[in-house]
């Protein structure tokens, strides 16, 4: 291809949000953009420069770094930078070097600002989720055991460095602890030796494959307690210029923190995931970046953000994902043939997605859809539907999909079935009608949605008997109350001694929150949202509503530390507690939380009897 700026144009058309913009505008913002190509380690802009553009990665790879140097993100084909700076005041908010021999497209300010003003997609893409990048004073702030990326890898003292060496090849680690047992368990930390060790102390000086690791590691090292905080870490890293520092707990070897941890810490937040998954031109490219999900999880929890927070960051990386399948989708298949709207239910659809996820979707087709048109929605659905599943939202397993049939229909349709399931509310409507109260529209033509929306709240909150059904459904799920003053854990297999947080946990809350979402005929969809809803509308009282909302904060706060917990520990995420695990004051509040939401279940069910 010999036209320059028809090359760049072919490219803008797989780099979001750029595949929004009408043809003949691509071509004109094409023209616009300037290309230079730059070797490895070059300066693109300084911290607070002006900056010339909005820059885009064509080939290369780019580092961002902020004030202090330390490194923010690695930036890849297809990602933007500058926009932070052009969206504020023009001056540069970080600063960019090229990590590696690359090419890089330039937007003009002017140019960018014109198409921010111009272009609803454009304008979202480059302001929503921009949270700023966290700072070294995030770091700063935070218990050092929130900071350990793995378990410890250790080694006895009589060790041959040539085995330790293979010891941190095949972990990809760049250091090992030397440790001899602990009376009663555990390890007690003796030195480290790091792979710099084994350069300058084995093969400098002419050191054999069967030294031992005791005599090139660095004895009695400089260590922290899980509990300091991150700004003794970065004190001591700094003023004694070390790159490797050990965490002991009560003398056992706990962890090892290392400059690369800081530096992943600093890159891993939910605006770096969204842009890698808006830029992806594959499945496996967004799979790469929903696969550091747990450890934004365990971040976004170490730093203390509330629960509502945090579930919401992660459920926009999962928005992300869906809305570059459904581009890819297209891409593939053409355009559609009649507007279509793909909708989230379940945890997506209520912005309240943790560690574990499947997918809960569905699709509503134009009226206008026939026969003809659906086998290009089946298409759309299977590719979007095994995307997500790549990308780690696991297929639904009651088939809450839009690859089934009845998921994927016009809004007729969807308009019959909401009215059915509202005039005969059977167990299976009860079921069917708690997820689908819990859509929201996710990528396509949200119109299709809104009336029906309308139509149907108000519809389902004047059938008393419809509630009624839909309060007695709700009250399937019940806290974990034991007699007396204790828990009903599960009493056997895996989980045994354990309480699921979810189903016994927010499940409870989350259908009491639907519940008076009907009765008030409230819009809202998220949980805590409809809770605080509900009492400013009168549906429960002030009191109720703060008392709830409060035990759902503790219940659903406990679930995330509860799931960071096990991915600190190199597990994978559940939805399982048991609470002899806890501290005597967080149990006992724990129960008082799940006393309140007995407590409302019980005011909502007596309810019922008066509604039917």
């Amino acid at each position: 291809m010999d036209d320059p700026i028809q090359e760049i144009a072919s490219f803008l058309e797989t780099v979001h949000p750029y595949d929004s913009l009408p043809r003949d505008e691509l071509a004109r913002v094409a023209g616009s953009f300037s290309r230079r190509a730059l070797p490895a380690g070059a300066q693109i802009y300084a911290h607070g420069a002006p900056l010339e553009g909005l820059y885009l990665v064509e080939r290369g790879a780019v580092e961002v770094l902020d004030r202090n140097g330390a490194l923010v993100s690695l930036l890849t084909a297809r990602n933007s930078f500058g926009e932070r700076g052009l969206m504020r005041d023009g001056l540069a908010a970080t600063s960019a070097r090229t990590a590696q021999d690359s090419v890089l497209l330039m937007l003009p300010a002017a140019e960018f600002r014109r198409l921010v003003d111009l272009s609803p997609a454009f304008a979202r893409f480059f302001s929503r989720g921009r949270e700023p990048a966290p700072r070294g004073d995030d770091i700063a702030t935070m218990k050092i055991a929130d900071l350990i990326a793995r378990r410890p890898l250790s080694c006895p003292p009589h060790t041959p460095v040539a085995e330790a060496a293979r010891m941190m090849r095949d972990a990809r680690v760049s250091s090992l602890g030397v440790t001899e047992p602990m009376p009663g368990g555990g390890e007690r930390l003796l030195g480290i030796v790091t792979v710099r060790d084994l350069s300058n102390r084995v093969l400098a000086e002419g050191r054999g494959p069967d030294c031992p690791v005791s005599q090139v590691m660095t004895a009695d090292p400089v260590s922290l307690p899980p509990d300091a905080l991150g700004s003794d870490l970065l004190h001591i890293m700094l003023e004694r210029r070390i790159g490797h520092l050990p965490v002991v707990e009560r003398g056992r070897f706990a962890g090892m923190i290392t400059q690369t941890d800081l530096t992943r810490f600093q890159a891993v937040n939910s605006a770096v995931l969204i842009r890698e998954v808006a830029g992806a031109a594959t499945v496996a490219e967004m799979a790469a970046a929903t696969a550091r999900i747990p450890q934004l999880l365990v971040q976004l929890v170490g730093g203390n953000r509330s629960h509502e927070v945090v579930t919401r960051l992660i459920t926009d990386i999962a928005d992300a994902v869906t809305r570059r399948l459904l581009a890819l989708a297209e891409a593939e298949l053409g355009p559609p043939p009649v507007p279509y709207l793909w909708l989230a239910c379940g945890s997506q659809g209520r912005q309240e997605q943790t560690g574990v996820s499947d997918q809960d979707n569905c699709m509503m087709l134009d009226d206008a859809a026939t026969p003809a048109d659906m086998p290009y929605f089946r298409a759309l659905a299977r590719i979007v539907c095994d995307g997500l599943n790549a990308c780690g939202y696991v297929w639904c397993p009651g088939d809450m999909m839009a690859t089934a049939e009845r998921w994927c229909q016009p809004v007729r349709v969807w308009r019959g079935y909401f009215r059915g399931w509202i005039a005969r509310p059977d167990p299976m409507a009860q079921m069917l009608a708690s997820v689908m109260f819990d859509l929201r529209p996710i990528g396509g033509a949200a119109g299709l949605f809104g009336d029906l929306r309308a139509e149907t709240l108000a519809e389902a909150g004047r059938n008393s008997i419809f509630v009624a059904h839909m309060i007695a459904n709700s009250l399937r799920h019940t806290p974990p109350l034991g007699l007396i003053r204790g828990f009903a854990t599960i009493r056997s297999g895996e989980h045994r001694n354990h309480v699921d947080m979810k189903m016994n946990g927010v499940v409870p809350v989350v259908d009491l929150g639907r519940i008076y979402a009907l009765m008030g005929q409230l819009p809202e969809v998220n949980t805590r949202a409809r809770l605080l809803a509900a009492g400013e509308a009168g549906v429960i009282s002030a009191s109720g509503a703060r008392d709830l909302v409060a035990a759902y904060d503790l219940i659903a706060t406990m679930r995330l530390e509860s799931q960071a917990l096990l991915v600190r520990s190199g597990r994978k995420p559940d939805n399982y507690l048991a609470p002899s695990d806890l501290p005597d004051f967080e149990r006992s509040h724990l129960r008082d939380a799940f006393v309140v939401v007995r407590t409302m279940q019980s005011a909502i069910g007596h309810g019922k009897g008066a509604m039917s």
